[in-house]
C-alpha cells in the first residue's frame, strides 16, 4: 500500500496558513482563493498569480523557515495509529508524495514508519506524470500494480493516475481536493472519509 502525504497524513492548514503570513494577506482570503482554484480545476499554484504574488517562488525559503518544517500537530490524529494498524495487518507501507525532499526526514522524525518513503523533491518526477508512478512501483520492488494500493485526496493528483497506472486507486475524501474534485470517472476502487476508514475497508479495495 502507498500512501500520499498532503491531506492524507497531514493536514496542510499551517502550511497555506504560513503562505498566507509570508505574502502579506488575510489567511481566509487565500484559503478561499485556493479553494475557487480548486473548484475550477485549475493547478494550485493559480491561487498565487489570483492574489497578485507570482514572485512567490522567491520567497519559498522565507515560508519553509517561517513553517519550521512538519510538526506533530499537523499529522491527521488518524495517521500513526491507521500506519500501525495497517502493518499489523500484514500490509507493506509506502509514502511517496510530491512534497519536498526535507519532508522525508521530518515525516520520519514524527513517527511515520514505512517500508518505502520517497518525496517528489528527490525523485525529479512529480504527480501525476506516469514516471512517478512508475518510480513508486520500482521504489516498492516492482509489485503488480493491482496488488498495490495508493491512497490519496485528488483526483487529478492520485486517483485518476494510479488507476491509469494499474494499481487500485483509494480517494480519501478531505481536505479542499478530496471534497471539491470529483471522479466522474468513478475509477476509484475505494472512497474512504478518514484513514480509520481505510483501516477497516481496506479488503474492499481488491474485491473485483
Amino acid at each position: 500500500m502507498c500512501l500520499d502525504v498532503g491531506e492524507c497524513l497531514v493536514d496542510e492548514t499551517r502550511v497555506w496558513s504560513t503562505w498566507a503570513d509570508v505574502l502579506g494577506v488575510p489567511r481566509f482570503t487565500l484559503m478561499a482563493t485556493l479553494g475557487g482554484c480548486v473548484a475550477r480545476g485549475e493547478d494550485h499554484e493559480r491561487v498565487f498569480d489570483r492574489l497578485g504574488r507570482s514572485d512567490w517562488r522567491a520567497l519559498e525559503s522565507e515560508k519553509e523557515a517561517a513553517f519550521g518544517g512538519f510538526r506533530s500537530g499537523d499529522l491527521y490524529p488518524d495517521a500513526l495509529p491507521t500506519l500501525a494498524r495497517l502493518r499489523q495487518g500484514g500490509y507493506r507501507l509506502a509514502v511517496i508524495a510530491n512534497q519536498p525532499a526535507a519532508r522525508h526526514g521530518q515525516l520520519a522524525a514524527l513517527g511515520v514508519n514505512a517500508d518505502v518513503m520517497a518525496m517528489s523533491g528527490r525523485l525529479g518526477v512529480a504527480k501525476p506524470d506516469p514516471a512517478f508512478f512508475a518510480r513508486a512501483l520500482e521504489l516498492m520492488a516492482s509489485p503488480d500494480p493491482a496488488d498495490v494500493a495508493y491512497v490519496g485526496d485528488r483526483v487529478d493528483n492520485d486517483v485518476r493516475p494510479a488507476a491509469a497506472a494499474g494499481m487500485r486507486a483509494v480517494r480519501i475524501r478531505r481536505g479542499p481536493w478530496g471534497l471539491l474534485q470529483d471522479d466522474t470517472d468513478g475509477v476509484a476502487a475505494l472512497v474512504v472519509g478518514s484513514l480509520d476508514e481505510l483501516a477497516a475497508r481496506m479488503p474492499e479495495a481488491f474485491t473485483p
